[in-house]
């Protein structure tokens, strides 16, 4: 299989306070990945050293198979931060124009024409928000939201898609059909790292998990992560697993 990201041997720190010690990982293309760890156990800060938006002190990243400095072939990631249910804030723009926004990387300056519109609006059907194209962003819902932020994503033509935490403030239905679109653009080929502080839905949703707590706890199948002592290391005994039937 193809290595979309491969972290080797990354230490990371915020002045005197570690975040990361010697965490090695790859995630595959077509993986499924689920990032756990208590609060404040430096996953973000792993996700945004994957994604180039931190560099590490030591080690080394690889994005693509391209050492993460001269990366530059950013219209194949899609990231949706932690904020982005957050109605504070938002562009003053529609559902459409912000999903126009992911072509723009393969516009370069020419000008979008039929087949750039007819994508986006495939990515809208995609993501079942075809409907609100001409909604203000800021008048969504922050599910809604989330599925604008994917089908930009879609509409670049990205190949991984980053979440952290994406389902913040969400309702249970809302969510529940969130994931449900996640799982399907996971079996259409897009690899998928995903942080989510609701471990059973990682263990029902992911194929793969990696348990962090500064130092990396279990990196590997979803089966041997229940199995292993990872979760009850990395959060202390309080650690469980509640699954999530849908």
């Amino acid at each position: 299989m193809t290595s979309v990201v491969d972290v080797r041997n990354v230490s990371f720190a915020y002045g005197d306070s570690l975040a990361l010690e010697e965490v090695t990982l790859t995630v595959e293309n077509g993986d499924f990945l689920g990032l756990i760890g208590p609060n404040g156990s430096g996953k973000t800060t792993l996700l945004h050293v994957m994604l180039g938006l931190l560099s590490p002190d030591s080690g080394s990243v690889r994005l693509f198979d391209q050492p993460i400095e001269e990366f530059e072939a950013g219209e194949r990631i899609g990231y949706v931060s932690q904020k982005a249910t957050d109605r504070g804030g938002t562009m003053p723009v529609t559902v459409r124009e912000c999903v126009l926004m992911g072509r723009f990387a393969h516009v370069g300056h020419g000008r979008l024409n039929d087949e750039d519109h007819e994508t986006v609006a495939d990515a809208l059907e995609t993501v079942g928000i075809a409907d609100l194209a001409d909604q203000q962003m800021n008048q969504l819902s922050g599910g809604q939201r989330q599925r604008a932020y994917i089908a930009r994503a879609l509409a670049s033509e990205a190949d991984l898609l980053a979440l952290d935490e994406p389902t913040v403030g969400v309702d249970a239905e809302s969510r529940d059909e969130f994931y449900r679109l996640l799982d399907s653009l996971n079996r259409s080929g897009i690899t998928i790292i995903l942080i989510e502080h609701d471990i059973g839905v990682v263990t029902d949703r992911a194929n793969r998990i990696a348990c962090i707590n500064t130092e990396l706890y279990h990196h590997g199948d979803t089966e041997s992560f229940v199995e292993s002592e990872a979760l009850s290391e990395a959060y202390g005994k309080t650690g469980e697993i509640v699954h999530h039937h849908h």
